[in-house]
């Protein structure tokens, strides 16, 4: 195994577990109506891995980071969902941070809206399989709009002062 490919596993391993930590114990579980929601903060690695470390790394952390939560926390029914959401978040996120021009803090508020559409409309339709009801699941979008929308605030700022400095880049 070569330098880069040990690099790239290493940085994979270390946001696969920042998401599950970042998940696990920096959440709020909001009191609505139905499953009501749960606000925490894995998606901040989770755009962290995408706009540093691309699509693979942040589909990947994402992916096995907060479906490994839903494990851990007895809600195991919701890790499939999870898996492919959050997954499809990370590499849609990494997709358009690397593939679409313009000026950086555009481009990755774009990649964490469209990012916040796949959740939003990920877990609205779980819901719906899992609870069997088409109202009900409305009740958990507001947190889920809320955690993105946190760590895009976070986040976005973030990872300019990043990538510029070179103590933190990985070559």
């Amino acid at each position: 195994m070569n330098s880069s490919k040990i690099k790239e596993l290493v940085i994979t391993a270390l946001f696969i577990a920042l998401t599950f930590v970042a998940t696990m114990f920096i959440n709020i579980r909001l009191p609505l109506v139905g499953s009501g929601g749960l606000v925490h903060l894995g998606n901040l690695p989770l755009f962290l891995a995408a706009f540093m470390f691309g699509k693979r790394t942040a589909m990947i952390a994402g992916a096995f980071g907060m479906a490994l939560f839903d494990l851990v926390l007895g809600w195991t029914l919701w890790a499939p969902f999870t898996f492919v959401i959050v997954g499809a978040m990370g590499y849609v996120a990494g997709l358009i941070a690397e593939k679409v021009p313009g000026k950086k803090v555009w481009v990755y508020s774009l990649a964490i809206f469209i990012a916040m559409v796949i959740k939003v409309v990920g877990y609205y339709f779980t819901e719906v399989i899992l609870y069997g009801n088409w109202v009900l699941p409305f009740g958990s979008i507001p947190g889920n709009i809320m955690q993105v929308v946190l760590a895009g605030i976070v986040v976005v700022p973030l990872v300019a002062r990043l990538k510029n400095n070179k103590a933190v880049q990985i070559n």
